[in-house]
C-alpha cells in the first residue's frame, strides 16, 4: 500500500501525533562546540526534525532498551519479601525518519529477546512503537550495510517506509501497524500509484556503500568456526582498549547486567544495565577466574558473536553495517578492515 505525503503534510502529521500525547522520536540537530550532529531525540514539534544531513550519530536502542531500566521493586518485612512492577505500561511512540540500519537492528534483537525467554520489558516497548523509516541518501566510508544483506532503502523492520521525492515523500505501509497508522492519519496522505520518481540519490548511496566493503559472509563464518585460536586475534587485541564504546554505540549489541540496588534497609530496586563483553570484568567468576583474561579473547568474542555464533543460531548476522563502532573507536579498530582480513584469510584457506 503506497501513499504520497508532502513536506508540509509530514510536518502537520508529526505535530498532530505529538498533540495526541504520543511520544515522537526523530533525528534532530545537536549543537556542538565544533559544529553540529544529528541524533535521535524525543522531539516536541516537527520543526525540531532534521531528516536530512549527516548520518545519525546514535542508534534507536536506548529508546527500546534504556541504558538502565528498573525491572521491579522489592520490600522486606521480616522473612517475607514482596515484589511490585517498577514501571507502568509502555507509552505509545512513533519513530520518524529512522535509518535502515537502525530499524533492521530492532528486528535482529527481537530474536534474542524471544529466544529462550520472552522479554516482556523489551517487547512491551516494541509493540507500543510504530517505526517510520526514511531511505538513506547519504553514506560515509564507515557504512557497510550492503555487505551484511541490507541497504540504504531496505524496508526490514519498517512499519512505514518513506522514500524521498520532489516536494515530499512516498510512504509505503508495510505492516498492519503501518496501515492502521496511515488510516488513522489519512487526511495527511494521498494515494500514489508507483515509486518511479524516488530520489536518485538512493541509488547513488547504495553504490557508494557497496564500494566500501564486499565480503563472503558464509566464508567468514566458516573461517571463524575453524580458527578459534588463530594468531589474527593477537593482532586485533593489541589495538583494542576494551572500553566498550563500540558496544554502546552498536544498535544490535544487547549484553546487560542485573543488579539489586538497596534504597533503604528494607527496600530497593532490581535494575537491568547495559554491559559489554569487551570489558575485563564482564566474565570474571566469583572465584576470580576469568575465561576471557585478555583483550585478544574479548575482541574475538565480539567478532565471533556477530558473524559466527548468532548466525548459527538464527541464520542471520548480528550486525547491520551502520559503522558506528568504527566512528567511535578511540583505538582505531575498524570492523571493515577486520572483515576484509577475515575474508581474505578465508579465501586463502579455501
Amino acid at each position: 500500500m503506497t501513499f504520497s505525503i508532502s513536506d508540509s503534510g509530514l510536518n502537520a502529521l508529526v505535530d498532530e501525533v505529538i498533540a495526541s500525547g504520543t511520544t515522537v522520536i526523530a533525528p534532530a540537530l545537536v549543537k556542538l562546540s565544533a559544529g553540529e550532529r544529528r541524533e535521535y531525540q524525543k522531539i516536541g514539534s516537527a520543526q525540531k526534525m532534521a531528516l536530512t544531513g549527516a548520518i545519525v550519530s546514535n542508534s534507536l536502542k536506548p529508546f527500546i532498551m534504556p541504558p538502565s531500566v528498573p525491572l521491579f521493586r522489592y520490600t522486606r518485612a521480616k522473612a517475607a519479601v514482596s515484589l511490585e512492577p517498577a514501571t507502568g505500561k509502555a507509552q505509545a511512540a512513533v519513530v520518524i525518519g529512522a535509518q535502515a540500519c537502525d530499524i533492521a537492528a530492532l528486528e535482529i534483537v527481537d530474536r534474542v529477546m524471544d529466544w529462550d525467554y520472552h522479554d516482556e520489558v523489551w517487547f512491551e516497548r516494541r509493540k507500543a512503537t510504530t517505526v517510520i523509516s526514511l531511505a538513506c541518501t547519504q553514506a560515509d566510508a564507515s557504512c557497510f550495510c550492503t555487505a551484511v544483506g541490507s541497504g540504504p532503502d531496505h524496508p526490514r523492520g519498517s512499519d512505514i517506509q518513506l522514500l524521498r521525492k520532489k516536494g515530499g515523500y512516498l510512504a509505503r505501509a508495510l505492516t498492519e501497524s503501518g496501515k492502521a497508522f496511515c488510516s488513522k492519519y489519512g487526511s495527511h496522505f494521498e494515494k500514489a500509484g508507483d515509486d518511479a520518481d524516488r530520489d536518485p540519490l538512493i541509488k547513488e548511496t547504495r553504490e557508494k556503500v557497496e564500494t566500501n566493503l564486499k565480503i563472503d559472509l558464509g566464508a567468514i563464518r566458516s573461517f571463524l568456526t575453524r580458527n578459534f585460536e588463530h594468531e589474527l586475534w593477537n593482532d586485533f587485541g593489541l589495538r583494542c582498549h576494551g572500553c566498550g564504546a563500540c558496544a554502546f554505540a552498536c544498535p544490535t549489541c544487547h549484553c546487560f547486567d542485573i543488579v539489586d540496588e538497596p534504597e533503604g534497609i528494607t527496600h530497593g530496586v532490581r535494575r537491568r544495565n547495559w554491559d559489554t563483553c569487551q570489558t575485563a570484568k564482564f566474565t570474571v567468576h566469583a572465584s576470580g577466574h576469568n575465561p576471557r583474561k585478555d583483550q585478544n579473547s574479548r575482541i574475538r568474542q565480539r567478532v565471533m558473536h556477530k558473524f559466527q555464533i548468532y548466525p548459527e543460531r538464527f541464520g542471520d548476522v548480528l550486525c547491520t553495517g551502520c559503522g558506528r563502532c568504527v566512528r567511535v573507536c578511540a583505538g582505531g579498530m575498524n570492523l571493515l578492515e577486520i572483515l576484509k582480513v577475515l575474508d581474505k584469510s578465508a579465501e586463502a584457506k579455501s
